[in-house]
Formats: C-alpha cells, sequence, structure tokens
C-alpha cells in the first residue's frame, strides 16, 4: 500500500472524527440543557496514567520499535479496515449522545442512560472506536514503536471509563448494573467468549 494513501487515509479519518467533535462541542455549548450531573475530580488518576503512559514510551523507544515494525501488505489493509471502521462506529456513537455528549464524565442533556445502538454493542463505544483508530493507525504504519499509542489509549480510556462507570452506577442505581452485566465495556462480543467459558 502506497505511503500517500496511508497517510490520506490517517488523516481523512482523524479529521474527519476532529471535526465532528469540535463542531458537536461548540452546538453543545448552545443547546445543552444547563446543569450536569458531574464526577468528582480524578486528577491523581489522570497523573498516574499520564506517567504509566510515558514509561510505556520510553520502554517501548528504548527496546527499538524496530523490532516490532511490520511491512506486509494484509497487515496495513487490516489497519485499514480497522481505521475506517472505527472511526463509523466512533461517530455513530458520539451521534447517539447528541447534547448528552462531555468531554469530562458528566450526565448531560436529556439526562437518560443510553443502552440502544452503540451503546447495545459495548458500553463505552466511543472509547472502543477510539482505540480501534488508534490500532489501525498503528497497523497502517507498520506498527513497530507506534504500538505505544494502542497502549497508551488503553491506559487512558480505563482511567475515564472507572471515572465513568461510578457516576453512572451512582446516577442510575437501578438501571446500571444490570446493563453492566449485559454489555462488555469495551470489546464487542466479549460477553460472549466470557459466558463460553
Amino acid at each position: 500500500m502506497p505511503d500517500p494513501v496511508i497517510a490520506a487515509a490517517i488523516v481523512a479519518c482523524w479529521g474527519t472524527l476532529v471535526v465532528v467533535w469540535v463542531a458537536g462541542a461548540i452546538y453543545n455549548a448552545v443547546r445543552a440543557p444547563r446543569g450536569p450531573i458531574r464526577a468528582q475530580s480524578g486528577m491523581l488518576e489522570y497523573v498516574a496514567a499520564l506517567v504509566v503512559c510515558a514509561i510505556v514510551v520510553f520502554v517501548v523507544r528504548r527496546l527499538g520499535g524496530e523490532y516490532l515494525s511490520v511491512d506486509l501488505v494484509w497487515v496495513r489493509g487490516i489497519g485499514l479496515v480497522v481505521l475506517v471502521a472505527s472511526t463509523l462506529f466512533a461517530l455513530w456513537a458520539r451521534f447517539s449522545l447528541g447534547t448528552s455528549w462531555s468531554v469530562d464524565p458528566q450526565v448531560g442533556g436529556d439526562r437518560r442512560l443510553r443502552t440502544e445502538g452503540p451503546y447495545a454493542i459495548t458500553r463505552h463505544p466511543i472509547y472502543t472506536g477510539l482505540l480501534g483508530m488508534l490500532l489501525g493507525t498503528a497497523l497502517l504504519a507498520g506498527v513497530g514503536q507506534w504500538i505505544f499509542l494502542v497502549v497508551a489509549g488503553v491506559i487512558l480510556f480505563e482511567v475515564k471509563i472507572h471515572q465513568e462507570e461510578r457516576l453512572l452506577l451512582t446516577t442510575f442505581p437501578g438501571e446500571y448494573p444490570a446493563y453492566r452485566q449485559r454489555v462488555p465495556q469495551l470489546v464487542p462480543g466479549l460477553d460472549l467468549v466470557r459466558r463460553r467459558g
């Protein structure tokens, strides 16, 4: 796969996501109802996660990302499919939230628990989509040192998910535990594997 095609795919997917996120943030600033329920600050958790991510980057660079490099057309092809599919999934999840979306963990907008659409596939479909985009980007780039993006993404998103799940359990004590049992956190279909095991 030629490098210009790879670069164009990465820029198109991530660029679309950024444009939609910025437009959505502006729209929500104007249209979203006021007074969301916010999660308690988890700054210490974020700092710890960033330290762990920095260690991962250092270790991967010291081990030599070139040993992890893969320059196979089929790996890059899989990366392209994963990147595009994950971008579409993240956008679907973002549009499903409407004015309830925010950067910080909070329950806003119409203050209802989303369990349909992408939220019937994973409890955190935006993070699933973003992690898939990171994985697809790493595969398209030939893995190598780019794999640290995926590891760093998993660490940072797990911290944020932990905060969000505490807030959701407090806000929806009747609905969220059952939803949590029924739908996997990040990986679609993981609940089927878990049930069989």
